[in-house]
Order: structure tokens, then sequence, then C-alpha cells
């Protein structure tokens, strides 16, 4: 059973009540006076406390930061100050955000014998300077090459929904958190898939907004061409208020693209009326369980779309991402590979040496591939403004499931759970991971996300698209009952 999002939040904001509240009813009731900014904090750190045992989403725990953030949010209430949009809603980030007094251990057993980090990452100072609180930092797959959730240093974060399952990755604490009701909104990064792959595993929502868009001022990298931060929450209000609260340029990040402040959240109530939607086909309708093109199907029949369009070369993007990937890792990692192999997780290691031996000449071809291919969809984007994909192949495997069938071949899941997401991050698109129950397949209870893709810098018409389904109660990220 899952537990209905929108319960009321009450006086003292008990754990219970705080569960399934989004952060715009914590904000609302925070500016009114319904309850006070401690009172939330208090509450969550209270739960997760009882909860985060059973799903190992979190790693750090800011917990004097939060309570010290949550009174002065409460004082200047009290003084009759104005707080910002998301005053006193909690919220955490992944591990390989930069946290001042804390190691930014990015997931590894290395970076924890860093210094602590001096200073906060941007985005946390963007959303800190719109009154939310941070209460800590979260589990992830070592320096996010992973899409399993499976962290040999930390122990595995588990899926809410099913303990005995993953949580996908690389931000599968993020995933948890959100959709065990820890906090409403957590921010994870995504370089092949690793917001969408989490989300769709968890049951959550998730951005992944244009490549440029939000700054990764203070954040470890993976893979600088790649790397995208973004938001994972329960519901699509709160991806864009947070998403509008993120905007702005900063100079930590030189891979940011200048852009004016676009808002979204008063956008996203317009609906899909109008826009012209189309299923992605090809590559997107293959390699998957029934129950991933099942999702595609209701939602696309939710909002009346029968158009399947092809995406031609979504595979050798595929790939082209696969080595632009694993050479820009290897080269991050290679000083750190040369002192302390040992230290890796051996499957991240063993896939960064083999990084280390790919031919320039590939990278070259595959980064010529991508202004191709980018090419491609810019002229498809002419005559469509959104298509519909699945996120994952599958729901959630069980944790420590090395393979699994796709279209009557034996498949490896750790690089092939984001098969659907590569081509799409390859190139930067900006996409709405949108939850989504079928039944079909043996687990009918377990979530799985369909992708609602925009093209670049409208990330406002991804999340209308999600708004829309949200309304009309196709996508929805309840808290799992823990």
């Amino acid at each position: 059973m899952n537990a209905p999002i929108n319960a009321p939040i009450n006086a003292t904001a008990d754990a219970a009540s705080l569960a399934t509240a989004s952060a715009a009813e914590i904000a609302t009731a925070v500016a009114s006076g319904a309850v006070t900014a401690r009172a939330v904090i208090e509450a969550t750190l209270a739960r997760i406390a009882a909860v985060d045992p059973k799903v190992n989403a979190f790693t750090d725990l800011t917990a004097e930061r939060a309570r010290a953030s949550a009174d002065r949010i409460d004082a200047r209430r009290a003084a009759g100050a104005p707080l910002g949009p998301l005053a006193g809603a909690p919220f955490a980030v992944k591990n390989l955000f930069d946290v001042k007094g804390l190691p930014t251990r990015a997931g590894s057993k290395i970076n924890r014998d860093l210094s602590p980090a001096d200073g906060d990452a941007t985005l946390i100072a963007k959303l800190e300077a719109a009154d939310a609180v941070l209460v800590g930092a979260l589990n992830m797959g070592e320096y996010a090459y992973d899409f399993t959730g499976e962290n040999v240093h930390d122990g595995a974060s588990r899926n809410p929904h099913d303990l005995t399952r993953m949580t996908g990755g690389s931000s599968g604490g993020s995933g948890a958190a959100v959709a065990a009701g820890l906090v409403p909104i957590a921010l994870g990064s995504d370089t092949n898939g690793s917001i969408r792959v989490p989300s769709s595993l968890c049951g959550t929502f998730g951005l992944k907004p244009t490549y440029g868009r939000l700054t990764r001022g203070g954040s470890f990298p993976f893979v600088t061409a790649l790397d995208h931060l973004g938001p994972l929450g329960r519901s699509v209000e709160d991806l864009a208020a947070f998403y509008d609260a993120m905007q702005g340029e900063d100079a930590r990040d030189p891979g940011q693209t200048p852009r004016p402040f676009e808002p979204v959240s008063g956008l996203i109530g317009q609906g899909a009326d109008g826009l012209r939607i189309a299923i992605a086909g090809g590559w997107f309708r293959s390699r998957a369980l029934p129950e991933a093109f099942a999702a595609v199907d209701h939602v696309a029949a939710s909002l009346g779309v029968t158009e399947v369009v092809d995406i031609p070369d979504a595979a050798r993007a595929r790939a082209s991402a696969f080595i632009i990937t694993a050479a820009e890792g290897a080269s991050l990692h290679a000083r750190r590979l040369a002192a302390r192999a040992e230290d890796f997780d051996p499957a991240v290691r063993d896939r960064l040496f083999a990084g280390l031996a790919i031919p320039a000449s590939w990278v070259d071809a595959a980064q010529r591939f991508r202004r191709h291919f980018h090419g491609e969809m810019m002229k498809l984007f002419q005559t469509h403004d959104v298509l519909l994909a699945p996120a994952t192949p599958s729901r959630a495997p069980k944790l420590g499931q090395k393979t699994f069938v796709l279209d009557g071949e034996e498949m490896l899941v750790r690089p092939n759970m984001g098969l659907f997401t590569q081509p799409i991050s390859f190139i930067g698109l900006p996409v709405v991971a949108v939850p989504v129950r079928v039944d079909a397949g043996d687990a009918p209870e377990l979530p799985l996300a369909v992708q609602v893709i925009a093209p670049p810098w409208r990330e406002d018409l991804a999340l209308r698209v999600a708004a829309t389904l949200e309304r009309a109660g196709v996508a929805a990220a309840p808290v799992a009952s823990l």
C-alpha cells in the first residue's frame, strides 16, 4: 500500500503528515504560520531516523545546520519579514554536491579522505536563498558511474516500494529519499540517465534540464561533456518551483550556457492541448519488457497521441555516449587509478581502466557524431514539440541481480538500465520522468517512468505535459508505506 500525497500538515508537523506533503504545501504552511519551520525540520529528522535504516538513502545528516536555518526562517516570519518561496521545505542532495563542513564523497572511499568542503555547491546556496532547508547528503553509485544504486562502500540504497529491489543509479539515494517520504525534493545528477533511472525505479518525478541550463558549480564531476544536475520530487509543482529557484548564471561552471531567467511555475497549468506530441519508435520500441511499452502506451492514450516517429541512429548515439563517458571518466580518475586502484569498486575500476584504452580517434568520431545527431533531432523538433519514450526497460530488478532478458536476449543489468536515457542526455535535451503504474508483468505495484522529452531550453513543455498527466491521475508519486 502507498500513502496518498497531499495529506494535510497538522499543527505540530508530525512525521506522518510531513511524509506525504509536497514542498509547496510545507512552504505555504510555514509562511502562513500554520506550522513553524523548526517543527517541520524536527519531524523530518525524526522520520529519517525511523525510516532511513531500512532504505539507506542518507550518508550524512546536517541536523544542526538544518535546525539553525529553520530558526532563522521562524525568526524572520515573527519579525514580519517576507519569506522565500520554498520556506521551510526540507531537501537533500546527492553526496557529490559540496556541503560546507563535509568531505564531498561522490560515493567513493577515496574522496572521504578529502578535507571538508569550505563552501556549498551553488545550487544549495540558491535553494537556501529561497528558504529551503538542507538536511543532508545522499547515497550514490561510486563516482556516478552506476545505474543500480549498489554502493560497495556505503551499502546499497534500497527501493522503498520493495526493499529487496534496486533504486537505480547513480542518484539512488535521491530516489529512495523522496519515495520513502524522507524529503519532498532531492537533488541528483544525470550524465547518462542517473536522475531518470532512479525516478523510474523508485516512482518519483524527475527533471533533467537542458545541458548547460543549471550550474554545476561546487559539484564533483564525472563527464563534463554530459553532466547535468536536477531535482527528483513527488510533484510536478515542486520540480518547477525548485528548478525556478536554481536558475541563474554562475561563473563557477564554465560549461553553463548564459540564459535569461525563464520561470516555469506559472506555465505548468497550461495543459498539453495544442502540443504536437509523438511516441518515439525504433530503438525506443525494442529491448524492453512489456511493462515499459505499456507505460508509454498508457500515457499516450491519456494524451490522445497515436503518432509514432523514428529517431534514426539512436543506437549509435548510445554507443557514442558510452565512448565519451568511458574516455572522459577515465581521464578524470587516471591519477586515482594509479595511486589507489584497490580502493575503487572493482566494477567501476574495471570500466575506468577500459576507458584509458579508448583511442582518441574514437572519441573524436563520437563527438562529431554528437553534432550530427543533435542536428537530426532539431529537424524532428521542427514538427514536434514533445516525444514520449520509456525511461527504463523494466521495473526495479532485485538487489544483486546481474542479468535480465530483453527481447529474448540475456543482457547485463548495470549498463542496460540506461539504454533509453543515454541517447537523450547525449545531446542534452530536457526531460521529465513521469512515474506510471501499469498492471503488466509480475510486479504490478512497482512503478516505472516515461520520459517526456522536449527541445533544448523548453523545460516548460515537458513540465506542462507531466503536470497534465499528474492532474489526470496517470502519473503519480505516492510515498511507500514503510
